[in-house]
C-alpha cells in the first residue's frame, strides 16, 4: 500500500504544480492583455516644453565627470540608494469638482506664490501621503496638487491644510497648461512647491505610464542638500534652497542622463520603462532630501493599471556613476529676489 500511497501524493503533487503553471500563465496574459490596451496619460504643456525633450544625444556638460565622481565620493544617492518614494498624489478635478475659498497660510511666500481666492477639491481626495485634506504642516511638506484640465491650469500647493471650509498654504504655483515657459520658468529666483521652483506633476511618473510602456517626460529626483552646489541654480530651475555642497556637487536644476550603455536587462520590466526615459529625457535636480525619485501614488491613477509589478527598490541597480550630467549653462547666483515673468 505503501507505493500506491506515494504515487498518490506524488500525482497530487504534480496537479498542484500545474494548476501553479496554469494560473500564472493566465496572470501574465490578463496583464500583458491589460498593457495592450494601456494608454499614457494626456500630458501637461504644449509640445515643445522643456520637460518633454528628447535629450538622448544632447552634449555633455565639460565638468560631467568631475560632478559625477565628486557625487559617487559623498554616498551617491540618499541613503546610497536610488529608492522611490509613492506618497505624491495628483488629483483631477472636473466640472463637479467644488471651489473652496484659500487664504495664506501663517508662513506664506507672498513674492513666488499665485495668489487666488479658491482652489479646486476634488471629493475623496488627499494631501500628500494622507488620506484626506488635513495635515500637520509642522511635521510633513503636505504637498496638495490638483489638475483642472478644463480651465487649463494645474494647482499646486505646499503645506496646505484644510480645516473649517477653507484651505490654506505657505506656498501656491497655478501653473498655465496651455503655455510654454521660457527658460526661468514663473522667474528668476521664485520658488514654487520644489525648491529648484519647477512644477511637479509633470516630472512624476504612474502607473498609467507603466502599463503604456512609455514614460514620455524628464522625471523629477532629489539629492541630500549637502550634495547639492550651494548658492547658484541653473536654468531651467529658478530657484534653489539651502544646498551646502561644494563647487564640485551638481547645481540645482542639472539635468542628469542615464548612460545609453546601461544594461536594461538589470531592472523589471517596469523598471525598464523608467530607464528608458532616464535615457530619453533625463531627470531634473528639482528638491533636496534623501528619496531619490517619487512616483505618483496609485490611488489617483487614471485607468485600472495598479499591478504593474513596481516597488520602492527596484531602482536600486542604478548607480550615480550610471549617469552623466547634460550642458549646464551658466550657473545663476541665488539672492531671493524673485521677479516674476508676465
Amino acid at each position: 500500500m505503501k507505493p500506491l500511497k506515494t504515487l498518490v501524493i506524488s500525482m497530487v503533487g504534480i496537479a498542484a504544480i500545474l494548476a501553479g503553471y496554469v494560473l500564472h500563465n493566465h496572470i501574465v496574459k490578463v496583464k500583458a492583455a491589460r498593457m495592450e490596451h494601456a494608454v499614457a496619460p494626456a500630458v501637461y504643456f504644449p509640445a515643445g516644453a522643456i520637460w518633454t525633450k528628447d535629450i538622448s544625444h544632447a552634449p555633455l556638460d565639460p565638468q560631467s565627470s568631475t560632478i559625477i565622481a565628486w557625487l559617487a565620493d559623498a554616498g551617491g544617492w540618499g541613503y546610497g540608494k536610488m529608492n522611490v518614494d509613492f506618497g505624491l498624489r495628483v488629483l483631477q478635478a472636473n466640472a463637479n469638482t467644488p471651489f473652496v475659498p484659500f487664504r495664506k497660510g501663517p508662513g506664506y511666500y507672498t513674492e513666488d506664490s499665485d495668489m487666488v481666492s479658491t482652489f479646486p477639491l476634488p471629493t475623496g481626495g488627499g494631501i500628500e501621503a494622507e488620506q484626506g485634506y488635513q495635515c500637520n504642516t509642522e511635521q510633513g511638506d503636505c504637498h496638495l496638487i490638483v489638475v483642472d484640465r478644463g480651465h487649463g491650469k494645474l494647482y499646486e500647493a505646499y503645506q496646505a491644510n484644510y480645516a473649517d471650509g477653507v484651505l490654506s498654504a505657505n506656498d501656491l504655483a497655478v501653473w498655465d497648461l496651455n503655455r510654454i515657459y521660457p527658460p526661468s520658468g514663473r522667474g528668476d529666483q521664485c520658488t514654487s512647491t520644489d525648491s529648484a521652483g519647477f512644477p511637479i506633476a509633470p516630472l512624476l511618473f504612474n502607473a498609467d505610464e507603466l502599463a503604456a510602456g512609455s514614460i514620455n517626460h524628464a522625471i523629477r529626483f532629489i539629492l541630500p542638500n549637502p550634495r547639492i552646489r550651494a548658492h547658484v541654480f541653473v536654468h531651467p530651475a529658478t530657484h534653489a534652497g539651502n544646498p551646502l555642497g561644494p563647487v564640485t556637487a551638481p547645481p540645482m536644476g542639472a539635468h542628469f542622463r542615464l548612460k545609453a550603455s546601461f544594461d536594461l536587462t538589470k531592472l523589471t520590466p517596469a523598471a525598464q520603462v523608467v530607464a528608458r526615459a532616464m535615457q530619453k529625457y533625463g531627470m531634473f535636480l528639482s528638491d533636496g532630501g534623501n528619496m531619490a525619485l517619487t512616483a505618483q501614488n496609485d490611488r489617483d491613477t487614471t485607468a485600472k493599471y495598479t499591478d504593474m509589478d513596481f516597488g520602492s527598490h527596484d531602482l536600486q541597480a542604478l548607480k550615480v556613476t550610471d549617469f552623466e550630467v547634460l550642458e549646464l549653462g551658466t550657473p545663476i547666483r541665488r539672492d531671493k529676489d524673485c521677479v516674476r515673468n508676465p
